[in-house]
C-alpha cells in the first residue's frame, strides 16, 4: 500500500506526471494498492475554493472521480489513526498531514509526498517515497 500525499494524489489524477519522480511512478505503477486519507478530500476542495488550484469539474464531481474510476481507495480515518497523529512528534504543525502520516503509520504502508518535513520523523524512515 502506498499512502499519496494530497498534493501528490492531485499531480497523479490530473496527469501532471512530470512533476513525479521516476522512483515514485515506478512505485505507484508496481503498487497494487494506492489510497488516500480523507483529509486529503478536504484539502483538495478547500485548495479549489480559495483558488489555489484549478479543477476541471466541482470539487465533489473531481473527489469523485479522483477516487472511484482511478482505482485510488479512500482510506479509514478512525480514532487509533486520530490519537497517533496527535502522539507524533511536532515536526509538523499541519494537522491534515499528520494525520496523513498517521495513516500510512497505522497501515503499516508507504509514504508518497514531497514535503521535505517528512523526512524529521523517525517513525517514516524507509517508507516514505518521493
Amino acid at each position: 500500500m502506498i499512502v499519496l500525499d494530497s498534493h501528490i494524489w492531485f499531480w497523479w489524477v490530473s496527469g501532471e506526471r512530470g512533476r513525479l519522480s521516476r522512483v515514485l511512478l515506478e512505485a505507484l505503477a508496481a503498487e497494487p494498492a494506492v489510497g488516500v486519507s480523507p483529509v486529503s478530500c478536504f484539502e483538495i476542495a478547500l485548495a479549489a475554493r480559495r483558488r489555489r488550484l484549478e479543477l476541471p469539474v466541482d470539487a465533489r464531481t473531481w473527489v469523485q472521480q479522483a477516487l472511484h474510476p482511478s482505482g485510488i481507495e479512500l482510506l479509514p480515518l478512525d480514532e487509533a489513526i486520530a490519537v497517533r497523529a496527535v502522539e507524533l512528534p511536532e515536526h509538523h504543525r499541519d494537522p491534515f498531514d499528520r494525520i496523513i502520516i498517521a495513516t500510512a503509520l497505522a497501515l503499516d504502508a508507504r509514504l508518497a509526498s514531497a514535503d521535505a518535513a517528512f523526512a524529521a520523523y523517525d517513525e517514516l524512515a524507509g517508507r516514505v517515497v518521493i
